[in-house]
C-alpha cells in the first residue's frame, strides 16, 4: 500500500506531456521580429541607392531634352561643338574619353597582373606587406595632384625624351606611324592616357592580388609537385580559378578611368577636334563639363552639357551591364 502511495507521488510529480508546451515561443517571435526589422532596414538602405541612381538619371534626362529636341540623336554622332554658334555635338567628347580609357587599360592591365602576381608569388615575405600597402596607398592620392605632376612634370618630359623616340621607332610603320605623327608637345591623347593608366593601376592591381590570394594552397603545391613552372600555376591554376575577379577588377578601372575628371583635364589639351594622331590635344567628357559648365549660359549651352553627362552615364552603364555579363558567364562555365 505504502508502494503504491509512493508511485503515485511520483507520478503526480511528473509533467503531463500529452500537451506539449513551446517553451520557445516568446524568443522565437522576438527574434523574427528582428529579422524583419533589419530585412527591412537592409532593404530601406538598398532603395536609397536605387532612388539615388535613378534621380540622378532622371535629372540628367529633363535637363538634355532641350539639346535632344534640337539636335536630335545626330547630337551623339556630330562632331561640332560651337558655343557662338549654339551647335552642339557629342562625339569629340565620346571620341576622347574612350580613347584614352582604352589606352589606359593596354597600359594598367599587364602592368596591375603583373604586381599581383609578383606580390602573390614570388616577392619576398618582408617586401609583400610594404609594397602592397603602398600600392593601396597611391589609390588615394587626388585626381588634382595627377593632373598637375603630369602638366609640369610628365609632360615636358615626355615631349623631350619619348615622343620623339617613338615618332623615330614607329613613323614609318604603315597606318600606325600616323597614330604617332604629330608634334611632341606633351599634352594630348596619349599623355592623357598615360596618366589615366597610373590612376587605374592601384584599383586593378589590388583587386587582382586579392582575389590572387583565394587561390588554396593546394592546388598551387599540387602543380609545383609534378613539375610544374611558376608561370604554368599562374596561366593553368591561377587565372582560371580567379577569372571572374580578374574581369571585376578590370571593369572597376575601366570605370574609374571612365569617369576621371581633374587629371584627363590638366593633360589632354582641350581641343575640340578629332585627329589621327595620339599626339594630338583633344577632349573627353569629363574635361568639357570641368571646362564649360561653370561658364555655361542657361539654353542649349547648358542643356547640352548635361546631354554629355548622359552619354557618360549610358557608357557608364553599358561597361557595367558588360562586366556583369562576363561575369555570370565565368561563374556559369565554373558551375557556380
Amino acid at each position: 500500500m505504502d508502494a503504491a502511495k509512493t508511485i503515485n507521488q511520483i507520478a503526480s510529480l511528473v509533467p503531463d506531456v500529452s500537451e506539449p508546451v513551446d517553451i520557445h515561443a516568446a524568443p522565437t517571435k522576438a527574434f523574427r521580429r528582428q529579422d524583419m526589422i533589419f530585412h527591412r532596414i537592409t532593404l530601406l538602405f538598398a532603395l536609397l541607392v536605387l532612388a539615388g541612381l535613378f534621380g540622378i538619371l532622371a535629372s540628367l534626362a529633363v535637363e538634355a531634352i532641350p539639346a535632344i529636341l534640337e539636335f536630335g540623336p545626330s547630337f551623339f554622332w556630330s562632331n561640332i561643338w560651337s558655343v557662338p554658334d549654339d551647335r552642339f555635338g557629342a562625339r569629340i567628347a565620346i571620341y576622347g574619353t574612350l580613347v584614352t580609357s582604352v589606352i589606359a587599360l593596354l597600359i594598367a592591365v599587364p602592368v596591375s597582373f603583373g604586381i599581383a602576381l609578383f606580390l602573390t608569388e614570388t616577392c619576398p615575405t618582408w617586401l609583400r606587406r610594404p609594397l602592397g600597402t603602398a600600392i593601396e596607398l597611391l589609390a588615394g592620392v587626388p585626381s588634382i595632384i595627377y593632373g598637375i605632376w603630369g602638366l609640369f612634370i610628365f609632360a615636358p618630359l615626355f615631349s623631350e625624351y619619348v615622343q620623339p623616340q617613338l615618332q623615330k621607332a614607329l613613323g614609318g610603320v604603315p597606318l600606325l606611324g600616323e597614330l604617332f605623327s604629330g608634334p611632341p608637345i606633351g599634352v594630348g591623347i596619349l599623355a592623357a592616357g598615360i596618366v589615366l593608366s597610373l590612376m587605374v593601376i592601384p584599383f586593378v592591381a589590388s583587386v587582382m592580388r586579392d582575389v590572387f590570394e583565394t587561390v588554396p594552397p593546394v592546388l598551387k603545391e599540387s602543380a609545383y609537385g609534378v613539375g610544374c613552372t611558376t608561370w604554368e600555376v599562374v596561366w593553368n591554376i591561377v587565372l582560371p580559378y580567379t577569372r571572374v575577379g580578374v574581369i571585376g577588377g578590370i571593369m572597376l578601372g575601366l570605370g574609374r578611368a571612365l569617369g576621371e575628371t581633374m587629371a584627363v583635364t590638366f593633360v589632354i589639351g582641350n581641343a575640340n577636334r578629332i585627329a589621327t594622331s595620339l599626339y594630338a590635344p583633344g577632349n573627353s567628357i569629363a574635361s568639357v563639363l570641368a571646362n564649360e559648365f561653370g561658364e555655361a549660359a542657361p539654353g542649349l549651352h547648358i542643356s547640352s552639357l548635361f546631354a554629355l553627362g548622359l552619354a557618360l552615364f549610358v557608357i557608364t552603364f553599358v561597361v557595367l551591364a558588360v562586366s556583369r555579363w562576363l561575369i555570370r558567364r565565368g561563374t556559369a562555365k565554373q558551375g557556380i
